[in-house]
């Protein structure tokens, strides 16, 4: 991600999540000097989501006056671009998918953006200068109310063709046992996707459907702290899955530091059982599995965005 000739030495970095927008400028020393602010995402309106990211640009760019050349513009969406027609694919934000969103954010804004998918802007910026600097390969999990992932090498991304590199929240959960096929219904159309599994409404829907009630993911593991069998029962489950899956990125990408991000990113209990639980699903007579928490936690995604150029 070296920076281009001539290019500002100021980034604007925007993160357009499913409720809220984030933006914020990084300098050269990649230095936070304006924001960060959040607006609310306008859910089902593909013309005030445009706006909205317009006018949080036009905010950022008031307090950087007088900087010239302007700076620079990237976007973190959930979803990516089909690379041969410019259209957005696999957006759970669905009032996105099928839409031209860089092109007409270009035109509204007045200046070229570029976009990828929020899970590798996460990615980028946790191997950049975050929880992963100095590693070579690095995967950036989301675990939020969705599930994504990304994949850098030697600090760029692997996209691939077709814009989906490290795309694993909808591969199906390996290994299934009985009860686990075909798995619930995704929002995507397929059954059994890695996100109806092991993303934050999965987890609280395990402890609904144990006999709880309905709380946060965080709660449930503090219950399962304290005794709570129904929530030690579904925190167990929840980690194998999640070990699961992970291990087949480990077969194939084999990175060198995995990042969690995302709401349950926060949940201690990953950082110590997981490893353990991903290498015995790993092809290696002694695997070495690193997991670590994000070193710029929610500011992650928007950061990243911003090294996009």
């Amino acid at each position: 991600m070296a920076q281009r000739d001539g290019a500002s030495p100021l980034r604007i970095g925007i993160d357009l999540g499913g409720t809220k927008i984030e933006g914020v400028v990084l300098d050269a020393a990649n230095q936070v000097v304006a924001g960060p602010h959040r607006v609310a995402t306008p859910r089902e309106d593909y013309a005030a989501t445009i706006a909205a990211v317009r006018d949080l640009v036009r905010r950022l760019d008031g307090e950087i006056a007088g900087q010239s050349p302007q700076a620079t513009i990237g976007i973190g969406i959930p979803g990516s671009l089909v690379k041969r027609t410019g259209l957005v694919q696999n957006a759970n934000s669905v009032w996105l998918n099928g839409k031209p969103f860089e092109r007409d954010l270009a035109h509204a804004i007045g200046r070229p953006v570029r976009l990828a998918n929020d899970a590798n802007c996460f990615a980028l910026s946790e191997a950049i200068d975050g929880t992963a600097a100095g590693a070579r390969s690095v995967f950036g999990v989301i675990l939020g109310t969705g599930c994504g992932g990304g994949l850098v090498f030697d600090a760029r991304l692997l996209d691939g063709p077709n814009g989906i590199g490290g795309e694993w929240g909808h591969n199906p959960l390996p290994w299934p046992r009985g009860d686990e096929v075909p798995g619930r219904k995704c929002w995507c159309g397929r059954n059994g996707c890695m996100e109806t599994w092991v993303a934050g409404p999965a987890l609280e829907q395990a402890y609904v459907e144990a006999g709880g009630e309905r709380l946060r993911a965080s709660e449930i593991a503090r219950r399962a702290g304290r005794a709570d069998t129904a929530a030690q029962a579904v925190t167990a489950a929840h980690l194998d899955r999640l070990a699961r899956g992970l291990a087949h990125v480990v077969n194939i990408f084999d990175p060198e530091v995995i990042v969690l991000g995302g709401g349950l990113s926060n949940l201690d209990h990953l950082y110590e059982a997981l490893p353990g639980a991903v290498a015995g699903h790993v092809f290696s007579d002694d695997p070495q599995v690193v997991i670590r928490p994000p070193k710029w936690g929610d500011s992650s995604g928007v950061r990243g965005a911003a090294w996009l150029w």
